[in-house]
């Protein structure tokens, strides 16, 4: 682990960190390194003198010089790179840097960039960060996680690599995934990164390509499964809890097989959240709530249609099914709500191989008896807008075009403003493009998209598109469970967050404007989402700390962490 410590001096009251270490070793560690910012005093104390050119500069100096080279890469690719260069080099300046110029560079580290970051995962590979569990070594687990660089640990985020984007297995290389979503939670609601820890389930892939990879870097093997892939979870749930009794668990990028059964099997043994499932969820129903709201509707007056029903999908019908519980709907009233497509069309309750998460949404064969569809034993979208006329379609099935033309404009044919989510991402796996849901609605659509889009102009109007991201909900979200050491993350905490999201919808004061607010105003919808949780929290007896409503906003203030240097120390041996 780091040797570090941070510090307040009790007569001062100034913030420093205290540290033996020196020389070389210092600037080699990114936590630490402050590169030509150490002061004279810390040069001299630190055996750094004449390690570093010897003009001293701000952080504010440093950040012009690497916002200059980054501009020089023009590739996105290369300047996902440079800037986790800049983050293995000096995490001060590296979250400084793009604080500063988050809209141009989340995109860069975060999605859509970063599913080309992991597929180039094995021959990119620079430097080591975070923890790989290999499931050969999985006797080792507690010694792995003693190897950790940071010492406390209030954050966890891991992945198995199985269901990476729209792009699927990608072994190893998921573990940009983990990397990427804690840069997040530190650039949108100040989670400090020396309390966090990104790891890699590795357990083997089924990626012919990666297996055939003489550069991969993986287990070269197919992908463990059942019952032994089930007791290596269990196994790595266990060493968490022992070792981290208090941390927040983030499963990310799960295969549709493994994700909910998981999140289901734990989420009442540990603070636990699955982002792909609850945080698509619950941002794809800020959207939903700020359109109808827009439209003067209800919930129960929805017909919803989601395109692929796979853990991102059932997800987000669990989210809006949830919210119409909330509303008085009865479990059953709420699930006829909606349509859900998925392989083999249109889900049937008589289908085989069907998770539990979609049985809940699946349809009587004779509801379906009457309709006219072209192949009654495969109901595809096209048939399904057209009989049902649905008011939201959803997607998040990785199919580019799968919104065709002919689907929109019938949609726009039966409801005055529609509300589409097509979701999917990478950019290149989008179910439509913007441009093309406002020409074929007429320019009446209620849209936001998986990925980023530049504003259109549409018929003489500029028009905003709203991002779907995940990112306006888990760290806010994370940022609350962290502060309350709530014991659980449940349904009433998530749509406490959900809430307060839509509550920032731009559209709630012009109707051209989008379904959701931009990653501009993240930290301050962060820091009213973790209020929003840790009221929850308290209120659900499920807060281990208490925190009085009047220092509430203070307290969450007060968490979130500011990339700035502080005066070093010198701690003996």
């Amino acid at each position: 682990m780091l040797e570090f410590k941070r510090c307040c001096d009790l007569k001062t009251g100034e913030e420093y960190i205290e540290t033996p270490l020196a020389g070389k070793v210092l600037l080699s560690i990114a936590q630490l390194n402050k590169g030509t910012a150490f002061t004279e005093r810390e040069r001299h104390e630190f055996r750094l003198l004449g390690k570093l050119p010897p003009r001293i500069e701000t952080l504010q100096e440093q950040v012009a010089r690497a916002y200059e080279q980054y501009s020089a890469f023009k590739g996105a690719l290369e300047r996902n790179i440079y800037l986790h260069n800049i983050h293995d080099i000096n995490q001060v300046l590296f979250y400084h840097l793009v604080n500063k110029h988050l809209q141009e560079m989340l995109p860069m580290i975060y999605t859509p960039i970063v599913g080309t970051a992991v597929k180039s995962f094995s021959r990119e590979y620079r430097r080591s960060r975070g923890l790989y569990l290999a499931y050969p070594e999985a006797d080792y687990m507690e010694e792995i996680l003693d190897n950790r660089s940071n010492p406390e640990i209030d954050l966890i985020v891991v992945t198995d690599g199985e269901g990476v984007l729209g792009i699927g297995d990608q072994g190893v290389g998921g573990m940009d995934i983990p990397i990427a979503k804690l840069m997040v939670y530190t650039l949108c609601a100040g989670i400090d990164p020396t309390r966090t820890m990104p790891v890699q389930l590795d357990v083997g892939t089924n990626n012919e390509t990666l297996l055939n990879d003489p550069f991969y870097l993986g287990l070269r093997e197919k992908r463990v499964a059942g019952a032994k892939y089930d007791a290596f979870i269990d196994k790595f749930v266990s060493a968490v809890k022992k070792k981290f009794p208090n941390a927040f668990l983030h499963w990310e990028d799960f295969g549709r097989g493994t994700a909910r059964p998981i999140l289901d099997r734990y989420k009442n043994e540990l603070c636990t959240f699955n982002d792909d499932i609850q945080g698509t969820g619950a941002v794809a129903l800020a959207a939903v709530l700020a359109g109808i709201k827009h439209k003067k509707e209800t919930l129960a007056e929805q017909r919803i249609v989601v395109f692929g029903a796979g853990s991102a999908g059932t997800g987000m019908a669990d989210q809006i099914r949830d919210a119409m519980l909330r509303q008085g709907l009865s479990p059953t009233e709420a699930a006829k709500r909606f349509w859900l497509l998925d392989q083999p069309g249109l889900l049937l309750s008589d289908m085989e191989n069907l998770t539990l998460a979609q049985k809940t949404y699946a349809r009587d064969r004779q509801e379906v008896a009457h309709w006219l569809v072209a192949n009654p034993r495969y109901i595809n979208l096209t048939d399904v807008v057209a009989n049902i006329q649905p008011t939201i379609l959803i997607g998040s099935s990785a199919q580019p075009g799968a919104f065709t033309e002919a689907i929109v404009r019938q949609m726009a044919l039966q409801s005055k403003q529609p509300i589409i989510l097509p979701l999917s991402n990478p950019t290149e796996k989008i179910e439509a493009r913007p441009e093309q849901l406002l020409e074929w609605t007429d320019g009446r659509v209620l849209l936001a998209t998986g990925s980023p889009f530049e504003p259109i102009q549409f018929r003489g109007k500029q028009r905003v598109i709203a991002q779907c991201n995940n990112a306006l909900i888990f760290p806010g979200l994370g940022l609350g469970l962290i502060t309350a050491k709530a014991k659980r993350c449940t349904a009433g905490m998530l749509w406490a967050a959900c809430d307060v999201l839509s509550d920032f919808a731009p559209i709630n004061q012009h109707a051209d404007a989008p379904l959701l607010p931009g990653l501009e105003q993240a930290r301050e919808i962060a820091a009213k989402i973790a209020a929003a949780v840790v009221i929850e929290a308290q209120r659900e007896g499920l807060a281990q700390v208490e925190i009085h409503a009047d220092n509430l906003e203070k307290t969450i203030r007060s968490q979130m962490w500011e990339p700035h240097y502080v005066p070093y120390r010198r701690k003996e041996l």
